[in-house]
């Protein structure tokens, strides 16, 4: 799996990029905020590779907060990556997080590709959907990624929250720790 790219950009289009990782040349889809970011030749982007039947997509991110967020509501029934990457290029992070909180329907609407049911069901989803202004911290990064991870393996959220409480590291050994004090439960 592709989780990140660093190479010289090609070519760029608004949601579109040609990059060139030592002489080969990657199609990444970009939000909007990321086509921004990019304001030099050589970039890296934080990866998600998405698999079907008739396609290999990457979509590529400037930060790990976008990324995360893209992840997150990938993972709505009903969200694919083409609304994901709509939804990253209306909103900041922060700003989701904040409507994600607030609850507020009619900005959600906003997205293209969004209804007032699909607005509805993905503020229902999300509901604990946070971004912490700190989580740039390596450590906090690897806490979250853990708890995704506790997550895929079919722990309920509450549950790998608190197995995580008081572990520290990286990701692998907060993963380890986590899952150690989750046998003797």
């Amino acid at each position: 799996m592709i989780i990140a790219l660093e190479g010289i950009v090609e070519k760029k289009e608004p949601m579109l990029l040609h990059l060139n990782v030592h002489g080969i040349v990657y199609e990444i889809h970009i939000s909007l905020n990321t086509s921004q970011a990019i304001r030099e030749k050589e970039v890296r982007l934080s990866i998600t590779q998405v698999i079907r039947e008739d396609a290999h997509l990457l979509f590529g991110f400037s930060s790990l907060d976008e990324k995360r967020m893209f992840d997150t509501v990938l993972k709505i029934n009903g969200v694919g990556p083409k609304v994901g990457l709509a939804i990253c290029s209306t909103f900041t992070p922060e700003t989701f997080a904040r409507i994600v909180n607030s609850k507020d329907v009619s900005m959600l609407k906003r997205v293209p590709g969004i209804g007032p049911k699909a607005a509805s069901r993905i503020l229902v989803e999300l509901a604990d959907f946070i971004v912490d202004s700190g989580s740039s911290t390596i450590e906090s990064n690897a806490t979250l990624e853990a708890l995704m991870a506790l997550e895929s393996l079919g722990f309920k959220k509450e549950t790998a929250q608190q197995a995580l409480n008081g572990c520290s590291g990286d990701t692998a050994t907060q993963l380890k720790e986590a899952l150690k004090k989750l046998q003797r439960l």
